[in-house]
């Protein structure tokens, strides 16, 4: 970036969001911005490095993560660092999305290979998600791995018809988690429901 000072489209094409996505951060008060005279956005470049950090996200023209990524998409704190914790310790690159609107900027930012997704958190509609990552086609790639605590014939029926790749149930066998996302990062199909 040569320019200190950006533009709304200027900042979005940097972090590769849409204008949208970066007039509401800076709407809801993330990402800080000046208002010109004129009514328009002005985003400092320090400060939108210092957003895109605290955020997980990177400039992809710049730098691309090595290795398996894995996005933890829960809303309990508990989970996500013992998720985070568990497969950090092999090797992969870890981000954690605590909503619905923060998994969407996440998986088009961070890439992952991988999302672990609470399908059934509330507020939020998991499936939906799990649904159009699926149908995504410059997306489609990406394994999901749905782990929840409502585990119901008829919850394990939606989410693997949104198109998740495993299912596992709370409380979980640690060790089959592993094993679960191991298997998913190295193979191109879905792993049998776990129960």
């Amino acid at each position: 970036m040569e320019k200190e000072i950006l533009t709304i489209p200027k900042a979005a094409r940097f972090c590769s969001l849409s204008r949208g996505t970066i007039w509401k951060y800076v709407k809801c008060g993330d990402l800080k911005a000046s208002l010109t005279p004129g009514g328009q956005y002005r985003i400092h470049r320090n400060d939108l490095e210092s957003f895109m950090r605290e955020k997980g996200m990177y400039p992809l023209s710049k730098y691309e993560p090595e290795g398996k990524r894995i996005l933890i998409v829960d809303d309990n704190p508990q989970a996500y660092d013992m998720f985070a914790e568990m497969v950090s310790r092999d090797g992969y690159r870890i981000e954690i999305a605590k909503d619905g609107f923060e998994a969407g900027v996440k998986t088009v930012v961070f890439k992952p290979h991988l999302i672990i997704l609470d399908p059934f958190m509330p507020g939020m509609e998991s499936v939906e998600v799990c649904k159009r990552i699926k149908e995504s086609s410059n997306i489609a790639p990406i394994k999901v791995l749905a782990i929840t605590g409502s585990d119901t014939q008829e919850n394990r029926d939606r989410i693997m018809k949104a198109g998740a790749d495993c299912y596992m149930p709370k409380p979980l066998k640690m060790d089959l988690l592993i094993q679960n996302v191991e298997k998913l990062l190295n193979t191109d199909s879905r792993v049998k429901n776990i129960y």
